[in-house]
């Protein structure tokens, strides 16, 4: 299957786990999604703003295909959203190192102060292959 085929139903995938998810209260997961066993999709799902998870969602399996502790060999770039240094992440978290939540919330802070958004940033990416 072409990459960008399987990119799409994976997006889709996402959207649809997403919609089926319903919040308890601000970044609060369901009880049948326990923080422990959720996987990154279904936590970005309770964090980013349901009009921005398609954009966040591509810029994140474009980066690191969902791997929280992916490292780019090259630059060090790291976890989800490629933070370069990593560490730029403690900052949403002491944590950053292994939990996708702190990852996730420092990468929507920064795709909203950079970009102004989530899909900003996504159609910065798309043009450029980065952001």
């Amino acid at each position: 299957m072409p990459a960008f085929k399987l990119r799409m139903r994976t997006s889709a995938a996402i959207l649809a786990g997403a919609a089926g998810l319903t919040a308890l209260g601000a970044g609060v997961l369901p009880a049948t999604a326990n923080a422990a066993t959720a996987s990154p999709q279904a936590i970005a799902a309770q964090i980013v703003p349901a009009n921005q998870l398609a954009s966040f969602s591509q810029i994140v399996a474009h980066e690191s295909s969902w791997n929280v502790s992916a490292t780019n060999a090259s630059s060090g770039a790291y976890g989800l959203a490629q933070a370069l240094p990593g560490s730029k992440m403690a900052s949403a978290g002491s944590d950053w190192k292994t939990n996708p939540a702190t990852q996730i919330k420092w990468a929507l802070d920064y795709m909203n102060t950079r970009y102004g958004s989530p899909n900003a940033a996504w159609n910065f990416w798309q043009a450029n292959h980065w952001y």
